[in-house]
């Protein structure tokens, strides 16, 4: 009888070692690599001679053909069916990730039980929970009417022979992934083998049958959904369920789906009924605004295909310190010391014996360029301490150069702008103001410098014509 043999692999990237090392040697993650065996699962060794079998042949096929949309199950939840691509595809697989306490198991509880009033079969299984605690749960949000069926169980195979007993399922909910384990796979539950190889049999179900499956995967510290990443890459569309703990909101973020547009967001208010869909999520990052308060710029962003603005917040101090501080809530620090280096080189802007301090109103986080020019203007307001207009938005990415640079989406953001009152815009000059129905509004009001100079001019020049009237 051949002798199994150890393998040491790395619970955050998957990568095999021969023997342990305090520090993986592909992700640079320490005290990351855990002793496994290789009697058969995935990660074992080649299956003996014997037991192979012969290869048969696929038929192959052409680019060109005819193409069906997919099958979707639309939940009745406007925000989950938005960050999903307009509602669960079936035989796909979704992987939903989020951390601890954010409410990834209320949300999937209300899309099952809205799916199960309009007659579909919807199968949850948690790992984490007993029966009893989800039920106490659907008392609380009002859906223990609803005819979902549950159960508690972390085996694959007994989770796979459940399900297929009577009509097939249209949605499965597993709740979650790290405590799933199989049969074919010789370690702990948690386990790089565990995990990849659960969510192997899972898929492949979902694949052949034609239900949907929904994964719930737990996160680590960095935010990142915990175990291997290729899992990522295995399931159809990845969720994250994102949420500051001081805020009563909660952003479904959409990093990747194939049958859909990714970078989409659905927003969600917190409450003791559970997660109530946010229609319009500007005003709720809008809500307490103070309009004449300097160093405050509306930034007019885009989250896929919906524009949202936010508000930025910028305070500049003088310091007492040889280095001044430099704190980012919600943006890139990085972005925000090259703003600044741009503002003292191209505009004359000191800012070398004041603290910044940048925030993102209501616990927001914004990931593109295009906020280059909101904050710039936050920045100059508050060292100038003049207030910009209460009534303008601003959006544009700044060059080294100190040029203002066009964004996509531009209309889009006007229209969201102008529908929620603000009258005039700072914008870029290679970007349209609106278009003809939109010339009247706020693209009538709309500034667009050419140079960051220009925008600072304008701020500055807004003291003396204020000096002007006083006198």
């Amino acid at each position: 009888m051949a002798k199994s043999r150890v393998q040491f692999i790395c619970q955050s990237c998957g990568a095999v070692h021969q023997r342990w090392a305090g520090k993986c040697d592909a992700c640079g993650e320490w005290n990351t690599l855990v002793e496994e065996g290789t009697a058969g699962g995935i990660g074992s060794g080649p299956a003996s001679t014997r037991n192979a079998r012969k290869g048969r042949a696929v038929a192959l096929t052409t680019l060109s053909g005819d193409i069906e949309d997919a099958p979707r199950i639309v939940s009745g939840i406007g925000e989950l069916d938005r960050a999903t691509g307009g509602g669960f595809v079936r035989g796909s697989a979704l992987l939903v990730g989020g951390d601890p306490g954010i409410g990834k198991s209320t949300l999937l509880t209300q899309a099952a039980a809205a799916l199960a009033m309009k007659g579909h079969r919807v199968v949850y299984v948690s790992g984490e929970e007993a029966v009893a605690q989800i039920r106490l749960r659907a008392q609380r949000l009002g859906a223990a009417a609803s005819p979902v069926e549950l159960a508690a169980e972390t085996n694959v195979e007994d989770i796979l022979a459940t399900i297929a007993d009577g009509r097939r399922p249209d949605l499965v909910i597993l709740d979650s992934i790290q405590t799933l384990w199989t049969d074919m796979a010789d370690s702990a539950p948690g386990t790089v083998t565990q995990v990849r190889a659960a969510a192997q049999a899972m898929i492949r179900y979902a694949k052949s049958t034609g239900a949907a499956i929904v994964l719930v995967g737990h996160v680590t510290k960095e935010g990142q959904i915990a175990g291997p990443r290729v899992v990522e890459h295995m399931v159809d569309a990845v969720l994250y369920f994102e949420g500051e703990g001081g805020h009563h909101y909660r952003i479904l973020r959409t990093v990747k789906n194939r049958f859909g547009p990714t970078d989409e967001i659905g927003v969600f208010e917190m409450s003791d009924k559970g997660l109530r869909e946010v229609a319009n999520p500007s005003e709720l990052f809008l809500g307490e605004r103070h309009a004449k308060a300097p160093g405050a710029a509306v930034f007019a962003g885009m989250e896929g295909t919906r524009p949202v603005l936010v508000e930025i917040q910028a305070l500049v101090a003088p310091s007492s310190l040889g280095t001044p501080r430099r704190a980012v809530v919600g943006w890139d620090g990085a972005r925000l010391s090259m703003i600044l280096a741009v503002l003292e080189s191209h505009c004359g802007v000191r800012f070398g014996q004041h603290d910044v301090y940048l925030n993102v109103a209501g616990g927001y986080r914004i990931t593109e360029p295009a906020a280059d020019l909101a904050v710039a203007a936050a920045l100059v307001s508050s060292l100038t301490g003049l207030a910009l207009p209460a009534d303008c938005v601003y959006f544009g990415e700044i060059s080294l150069s100190g040029a203002v640079r066009p964004v996509a989406h531009a209309q889009q953001r006007l229209k969201e702008a102008e529908k929620l009152g603000f009258g005039s815009a700072v914008l870029p000059l290679g970007n349209p103001k609106g278009g003809e129905e939109n010339a009247g509004g706020i693209g009538a009001g709309a500034f667009q410098p050419t140079e960051l100079s220009d925008l600072v001019a304008r701020i500055a020049g807004s003291r003396r014509s204020r000096a002007v009237e006083e006198n």
